[in-house]
């Protein structure tokens, strides 16, 4: 246990059922990646107990008791990773500034990736085009190419690599990232910092995939390494 890094997955918060109670998940697949790539998965809990979704629009109005709560979770990790879904509450943008700030390995899959943007002030816009990019996690529906002089091209090591794709939102504005990985429409599916560790966000779900292709396993593979360092 003492050579495995822990990574936190930061739970998606949600109203099951209207009107009532709340919950929080973390995804079988995503946790299962971490555990077979030589990491132990914890749940990352939002700390306040009602949900604020906030897109494009968050901001840090934790209490102090909350943030310190919250904070406190991160630092049990080595790693963090952000997982995908349909909304996004002010947590996850909060964890991804932390993060980036005290230079924390981070993974933003799908709406992860919004929410590493978003918490250094990107933005994001609907798709035009949803009916080619809202498909499946199971199925190719492109490729992508990779910038040769990204660092996720180092993590990959190809130029082009298949990927699925069930989403309606892409990237705007990034400051202080890196668009390196695009689609065929342009739209960028892989972000990046170059000064942090570990800062990148996809817009594919790895997690669907890693078990049959080394790309994507690679991606787990080589972020969970990282962690250990």
């Amino acid at each position: 246990m003492k050579n495995k890094p822990i990574i936190g997955i930061v739970s998606k918060h949600y109203a099951k059922y209207k009107d009532s109670r709340t919950d929080t998940f973390v995804g079988d697949e995503l946790k299962q990646a971490v555990f077979d790539n030589g990491g132990v998965a914890i749940g990352i809990l939002p700390t306040e107990d009602k949900i604020k979704y906030s897109g494009d629009h968050w901001h840090d109005d934790l209490s102090k008791v909350e943030k310190e709560n919250l904070i406190s979770q991160i630092k049990l990790c080595d790693g963090i990773i952000l997982q995908g879904g349909i909304e996004t509450d002010n947590y996850e943008s909060i964890v991804s500034k932390y993060c980036y700030d005290n230079d924390i390995p981070i993974l933003g899959i799908c709406a992860g990736q919004n929410n590493i943007v978003r918490a250094l002030g990107g933005t994001t816009c609907k798709i035009p085009n949803p009916e080619k990019h809202n498909k499946s996690f199971y199925d190719y529906a492109h490729n992508i190419t990779i910038n040769k002089d990204s660092k996720f091209f180092s993590i990959v090591n190809t130029e082009s690599m298949p990927v699925n794709s069930i989403h309606q939102r892409t990237i705007n504005e990034c400051p202080l990232l890196e668009k390196v990985g695009f689609c065929e429409n342009g739209y960028p599916d892989v972000v990046e910092s170059k000064d942090k560790k570990f800062y990148i966000g996809v817009r594919f779900h790895p997690e669907s995939l890693y078990k049959k292709n080394e790309y994507h396993n690679r991606i787990f593979e080589y972020f969970i390494n990282c962690c250990k360092k």
